[in-house]
């Protein structure tokens, strides 16, 4: 773990070369290390996730989160975006992964950079994860509970996405999932497939299941954080980065 890091948010190129905002942190030092893409939940580019893409730094990554919600209100809070994008239709897939490809090809540009990158993502973004591993040259992914990648949308769902279950054999990373056996969304038997279209079309995944744990259990700001499972959860991360990405 790193003594000291540096934080900034800056502007970024994304998909169809829009310009968007993104918060960045990296260790001090100039050795070489692996990126890390933090794709945030669907509330928002908040607090709590510039603290997660912090702590990747404190692990030795540089780091960094794009804003997935700028465009539909740039400078506004984290709530108000989210709300602007949710009315949207939310963060458009093909946007998605063109916003990813940017933020990794930005991390493989930096004097530090060993040239692999993984992606992280939590509950939308968990979804998100898997999609731009689908779909991009990516070293490892992680999907914290992210919904909606093997089950179908409820009638009523504000967000427009779909189940990726066809773009599935096309991972081209190894996977590690983490999720709460009490969640909803994905429930057991959405991870249960997930699992075996992983394993049928010999993709490399690693699952863990946590009892007693919901959705958005690494959440610390929300009555759904599991401090058992988020402190596992965080060990299983560190040791798959490490092994994939080279810190």
């Amino acid at each position: 773990m790193g003594e000291s890091l540096t934080a900034k948010t800056i502007t970024m190129t994304g998909a169809d070369g829009d310009e968007i905002e993104a918060y960045t942190a990296s260790p001090d030092g100039d050795e070489r290390r692996g990126g890390v893409v933090v794709i945030h939940h669907m509330p928002g580019y908040d607090r709590a996730t510039k603290e997660i893409v912090r702590r990747f730094a404190e692990l030795g990554y540089d780091a960094l989160c794009p804003n997935l919600h700028y465009r539909e209100a740039p400078g506004a809070a984290p709530d108000d975006a989210a709300a602007a994008n949710r009315a949207a239709g939310g963060v458009p897939d093909e946007r998605l992964i063109g916003d990813v490809a940017a933020a990794a090809e930005w991390l493989r540009a930096l004097p530090t950079a060993n040239g692999k990158v993984g992606t992280i993502g939590y509950c939308s973004g968990g979804r998100q994860s898997v999609l731009a591993a689908c779909n991009l040259d990516l070293d490892a992914a992680v999907d914290c509970y992210g919904a909606f990648v093997t089950e179908d949308l409820p009638p009523d769902f504000p967000v427009k996405m779909v189940p990726l279950k066809d773009q599935l054999p096309n991972l081209r990373a190894p996977l590690l999932g983490l999720f709460g056996n009490d969640d909803q969304h994905p429930d057991r038997a959405a991870v249960d497939e997930l699992d075996r279209i992983l394993t049928e079309n010999d993709k490399p995944h690693e699952f863990h299941r946590y009892d007693d744990a919901g959705h958005a259990f690494f959440a610390v700001d929300r009555p759904s954080y599991r401090v058992e499972a988020a402190n596992d959860g965080w060990e299983q991360i560190t040791t798959f980065f490490a092994t994939n990405l080279g810190a």
